[in-house]
């Protein structure tokens, strides 16, 4: 209970608002009376300055009557008095009057009438100037009488300005003040203009320092209104700020943050905001932007290393696997023009990070090594002193990679820098005191790094270690889908490229060939033509068969064709039809090719989906053995046996055939099986351990594994009296018990 006499909080919260309330109501009360104060004391203000200055502009008329000339009272210019300092007070005669005027134009910079230099117009200025005649004669009495009529006008005025003091009020004091001084100056001078000097006038500080600022400024200086929400910009980017609209300008600022924030941790973060920033603007524009802001960032940019380019190697695939083959097809094409620009400058330091941004892109899987190998030989060719730092540069960064993707080419192009060295080394020696312009230390050390990658040697800088992270979000990404092929280093640099050259193989020709262009493509035509007959004959009854038919067997190579079947874009079910149409090929062709089972292995690392495929595909063959035709059967054991070998399928897709089944084993199923067991036992030791392998810690399998030892002892090592076949199913039938799962 709450003791008697003590307010409850809801008292004391109570009085507490009532007190605030009275204390809100009493400030408002003083703030009221001090505006009522205020306004009377500006009230009576005007009456105070009316006096002083009344008092002012008496001084200066006094000092305006002590400058006045003579017994006549006639007001003296300042022309009048120069002329008075040079030639004295008397009547002065025509020479030295033409003498003066020399004078005065060498002074003045005067010729032919006209002020030498800018214009800054000082003729107008001194248009109603009397001449020196004229002022000596008496003719400027009229001047003085206009001068003493516009001094009582001055009076005026200048009391007048006393009066007008409520816009002084208003915090324009200093400018009105200033305004009024002025115009009675001038009005006393009358059209002479010429201003009263400050020593014989007696202004305050502010009307002093407010005519001094209007003494300085010259007459044809016009001073413009500068905004402030305008912002500077630098020379050298005046040009293209006024090229590009205002939003392609905030693109570009945002572009240009995201590649300065872009490092390892975040490259996936900024790519993904990257290609949302893509895709709120035309392509065009885009990879145009985007390009130029990476390529100056490398060309431009400090010495960069090898993990800098690999992070923009990165970015790089990974934006072109978002938003589509082209951004990277551009972006190498700006990139080899910036090289030969830089190459024209023999600028070394932007060389090297392009060159070694070009080596991350290759090794990345942005552009094939075909197009390094074009540039390289280009290069050989020269084999200037910045030729063989750049070299240099590609071999140490990714010399390796290139001959693993094509060691026919790595050998040409270690013989041809070898004679290109041997030429010019034979050039040096003809010359008697002349010396060779490359480095002989920087070319023995390209020699080595030769020797090294030809002889299989990795140099220590080449551990990719620090870059496995980036490659397998690649891998999410697919980016191996999306390699630029078959360009060429003289295709990037044409200015006439057109229409999707990164995929239409060569340029576009020109005139000179129009009948060979016009014959290939009647050949073309004539060879599409009986590939659809063909299709017809081999039992392609759809539109979506005939294209998949004809696009298998028109392909350069298994590269091409994959390409081409991605970019049916099949939906749905659709794409079952492939791996089916690829079979049936395959059983069609007189000679086994291997062609089908790389471009089946291709398309099931691409896609899970064609594995099942291809898996159903088969079993439904499997069923068909009995009536299919000699040729095909071999053929179709010849390709699940590669298919076996290359580990995309294993041997539990024999578990839809009885191997133990004496009714099911009819002789053309036996000869079937026997060339399929037989192609697996023409591999290596190792490789039938590790076939026969996958399907032994299975307990599902149990079945499978005991019929394919009773079929191989029966029919296929006993058909067989070599020690080879004996030999490799001793292999299998340990690599069966292996429960382990140890590979070879």
């Amino acid at each position: 209970m709450e003791r008697v006499g003590e307010k409850s909080r809801k008292e004391k919260r109570k009085e507490a608002r009532l007190a605030k309330q009275k204390n809100r109501f009493l400030s408002w009360v003083h703030h009221q009376g001090g505006k009522t104060k205020k306004k009377a004391s500006l009230d009576s203000k005007p009456q105070t300055e009316d006096v002083v200055l009344e008092k002012k502009s008496k001084k200066k008329l006094e000092s305006l009557k002590k400058r006045k000339g003579g017994s006549e009272g006639k007001l003296k210019t300042k022309f009048q008095e120069f002329l008075e300092m040079e030639t004295g007070k008397g009547m002065v005669s025509a020479e030295d009057d033409l003498e003066m005027e020399r004078r005065l134009a060498k002074k003045l910079k005067v010729k032919n009438g006209k002020l030498r230099g800018p214009d800054d117009e000082l003729n107008i200025l001194l248009e109603g100037a009397p001449s020196f005649p004229d002022s000596m004669v008496g003719d400027d009495t009229d001047i003085d009488d206009e001068a003493e009529e516009d001094y009582g006008n001055g009076k005026e005025s200048v009391s007048d300005c006393g009066n007008g003091k409520e816009s002084v009020l208003t915090g324009k004091k200093k400018h009105k003040r200033k305004k009024s001084s002025v115009s009675s100056l001038k009005q006393l001078e009358g059209e002479v203009a010429v201003e009263v000097p400050m020593e014989d006038t007696e202004m305050d500080s502010g009307d002093a320092e407010q005519l001094d600022t209007s003494d300085e400024k010259e007459p044809h200086v016009e001073e413009t209104a500068v905004d402030s929400r305008v912002k500077y910009v630098a020379p050298h980017l005046r040009a293209q700020a006024n090229a590009e609209s205002e939003e392609l300008s905030q693109v570009r600022r945002r572009v240009r943050g995201l590649l300065n924030r872009l490092s390892e941790s975040n490259v996936e973060s900024i790519t993904e905001e990257m290609a949302t920033l893509f895709r709120s603007v035309s392509r065009s524009v885009g990879c145009q932007i985007i390009g130029q802001e990476i390529v100056a960032s490398c060309s431009g940019g400090p010495r960069s290393n090898e993990q800098y380019a690999a992070v923009f190697a990165t970015f790089v695939a990974g934006l072109a696997c978002l938003v589509g083959i082209d951004f990277s097809a551009k972006l190498l094409s700006s990139l080899a023009k910036s090289f030969e620009d830089e190459y024209l400058k023999e600028d070394g330091l932007s060389l090297r990070n392009l060159t070694l941004l070009l080596s991350y892109m290759c090794i990345f899987d942005v552009c094939a090594s075909d197009l390094i190998y074009d540039l390289l030989s280009m290069l050989t060719k020269r084999l200037t002193e910045l030729d063989v730092s750049t070299i240099l540069t590609i071999l140490q960064c990714c010399g390796m990679k290139l001959r693993s993707d094509d060691p026919t080419a790595m050998k040409d192009f270690v013989l041809g820098i070898q004679n290109r060295v041997n030429e010019l080394k034979s050039l040096s020696e003809r010359k008697e005191n002349g010396k060779s312009n490359i480095n002989s230390k920087r070319m023995e050390f390209m020699l080595e790094t030769i020797c090294d990658i030809k002889n299989n040697k990795k140099r220590p800088n080449e551990a990719t270690a620090h870059h496995i992270r980036m490659k397998k979000w690649l891998q999410k990404l697919r980016a191996e889908d999306v390699v630029l092929r078959g360009l060429k280093w003289s295709k990037l640099l044409d200015p006439d490229k057109k229409g999707q050259w990164w995929l239409s193989g060569d340029v576009a020709p020109s005139t000179d060939n129009v009948e060979d262009v016009a014959m290939t493509i009647n050949k073309e035509v004539l060879e599409a033509q009986k590939l659809v007959h063909l299709a017809a004959a081999q039992r392609m009854n759809t539109d979506l068969r005939r294209a998949i038919f004809c696009i298998i067997m028109s392909g350069e190579d298994y590269i091409d064709a994959f390409e081409k079947l991605l970019r049916l874009d099949l939906s749905g079910k659709q794409d079952r039809e492939i791996m089916r149409v690829l079979v049936d090929c395959c059983l069609q062709e007189k000679v086994f090719n291997k062609y089908y089972t790389v471009l089946a292995s291709k398309l099931c690392s691409h896609d899970k989906n064609h594995k099942f495929s291809l898996q159903y595909c088969l079993w439904d063959h499997f069923k068909e053995l009995e009536s299919m035709e000699l040729n095909r059967s071999m053929n179709l054991a010849k390709f699940v046996a590669e298919m076996l070998s290359t580990f995309l399928l294993s041997l539990a897709i024999l578990k839809t055939v009885d191997l133990t089944n004496p009714a099911q084993l009819t002789p053309k199923r036996i000869m079937h099986l026997r060339m399929l067991f037989e192609a697996v036992f023409e591999n290596s030791d190792a490789l039938v351990w590790n076939i026969f392998t996958r399907i032994a810690g299975l307990p599902e399998l149990e079945m499978l594994r005991s019929s394919l030892v009773f079929f191989i002892k029966q029919y296929v090592v006993a058909a067989n009296s070599g020690k080879s076949i004996a030999g490799k199913f001793k292999i299998a039938k340990k690599a069966l018990d292996n429960v382990a799962g140890v590979l070879m």
